[in-house]
């Protein structure tokens, strides 16, 4: 019985605590906390129009469908098409912006990666703190480098999203994005969990009868 709660644990735990394994953030040696909350569509909304807006131009999100976010995060279909469709032609397609992975790999030095699982692969917390430190560096050909990913190949593509909004309300802005991407990651999660949940709760019931047949059955053997 103790196996069987363990590994219910283990199948109902977040996916970013078995696949991040801790882990440190380059030169900062830990990461920020990233606001990560599966239940704040309004945040869960705001995260998937800066993806739409400033990631999915170079990477990929392949295992997400357009159709599967506007259900999860209550987003009319009609919106999703209308302003969140750059590459796609119908709500079914996933997030992919159809570029040459060849030429990517001439502009940046490496084909930008698809991230539909970067959270799960590096941790929301990593991501986050990635996102948020880039400081300009003019020996690189982008002319910025990154605290957490040294001489890393891409640009600082968020940083038009920064100037405008200052440094408090950019982090919230992350802080959205990497919810958006953490829900990206495993859009079942949030249902998983509260299954888990309940799955402890009935399994928990269930040792009382258990139990009681037990002592039943062998209270006459000596």
């Amino acid at each position: 019985m103790k196996k069987l709660i363990l590994a219910l644990c283990l199948v109902f735990a977040p996916s970013w605590v078995l696949a991040s394994g801790g882990g440190g953030c380059g030169e900062l040696h830990e990461c920020e906390k990233a606001p990560v909350d599966l239940r704040n569509k309004e945040s869960l909304q705001h995260g998937a129009q800066l993806f739409l807006s400033y990631c999915s131009g170079c990477h990929s999100a392949k295992y997400l469908r357009y159709e599967r976010m506007a259900q999860d995060l209550d987003i009319e279909p009609k919106l999703v098409e209308k302003y969140m469709m750059f590459a796609a032609d119908k709500i079914g397609d996933p997030i992919d912006p159809k570029v040459n992975q060849k030429d990517q790999a001439k502009w940046f030095g490496n084909a930008p990666p698809d991230l539909s699982l970067e959270t799960r692969f590096r941790s929301p917390d990593w991501v986050y703190t990635y996102l948020l430190n880039f400081y300009p560096d003019d020996k690189r050909p982008w002319g910025v480098n990154n605290r957490v990913f040294k001489d890393v190949g891409m640009p600082h593509v968020l940083d038009p999203l920064e100037q405008q909004l200052g440094p408090e309300e950019f982090e919230a802005a992350v802080g959205d994005l990497v919810n958006f991407m953490t829900y990206m990651a495993e859009p079942s999660r949030v249902t998983r969990e509260s299954m888990g949940v309940w799955v402890l709760l009935f399994l928990a019931l269930l040792m009382v009868p258990v139990y009681l047949l037990n002592k039943e059955f062998w209270k006459d053997v000596k």
